[in-house]
């Protein structure tokens, strides 16, 4: 087997609309020949870092997402607002959907991107509460993943510390490297852990493949 050119990981987070804007963008860099992208979830919105929906913050969600649409073409329906946004006091909290991804990539890790994807999709264009694990767990079977939505739906210790370590390791990346927020991408070669900015997600593909080659 040749070994990939570029190892990369994807710092991201699965309720930040950005990284879902930067989804196409990422089908592609991972189609790319001598290209290995890994999810590395950041737990930004998870924990500490959740809160309860309120319209004000709705409304600033609502306000970047029409960003991101215009920029990058992904959609973001009315049923998302009315049914996710506009739900007031419900948690926003990347936390379940983080136990969800993790439980995948420890069963069957090719399939995450895909796991990520119908996630990013069931809330932003199917308006449906991703932040419910029975909710999360649904979505993967139906991609067929039973034994990823079983580990997450017993919430084992097993998991939760994968999920936590996972958190952890993409954490330190992002304070070694200096990156705010995400997503961003991290080149991992022989000289060490490089950081492409996320702005390098929402160009062309040849764009971003001579950014990686820069650092």
């Amino acid at each position: 087997m040749v070994s990939a050119r570029y190892n990369v990981r994807y710092l991201m987070d699965p309720l930040c609309g950005w990284c879902y804007g930067a989804a196409p963008a990422l089908q592609k860099l991972r189609n790319a020949p001598g290209v290995h992208l890994e999810i590395a979830p950041t737990g930004l919105f998870a924990g500490a870092g959740s809160r309860a929906m309120d319209a004000d913050f709705a409304a600033f969600a609502w306000s970047n997402d029409e960003r991101i649409e215009r920029l990058t073409g992904q959609r973001f329906t009315t049923r998302y607002r009315s049914e996710v946004l506009g739900k007031h006091g419900q948690r926003f909290d990347s936390g379940p959907a983080t136990l969800a991804l993790t439980a995948v990539q420890r069963t069957v890790p090719e399939r995450e991107f895909d796991a990520l994807r119908v996630i990013q999709e069931a809330r932003y264009v199917d308006g449906l509460d991703t932040t419910d694990q029975t909710v999360l767990a649904g979505l993967l079977r139906g991609l067929q993943l039973d034994v990823a939505a079983e580990q997450l739906l017993q919430a084992d210790a097993a998991l939760a510390a994968a999920t936590q370590a996972r958190m952890a390791d993409a954490q330190r990346d992002m304070q070694q490297l200096g990156a705010q927020g995400v997503p961003n991408l991290v080149l991992v070669n022989a000289q060490g852990r490089h950081l492409v900015r996320g702005n390098a997600l929402y160009g062309s593909l040849d764009s971003l493949l001579a950014q990686l080659q820069a650092s």
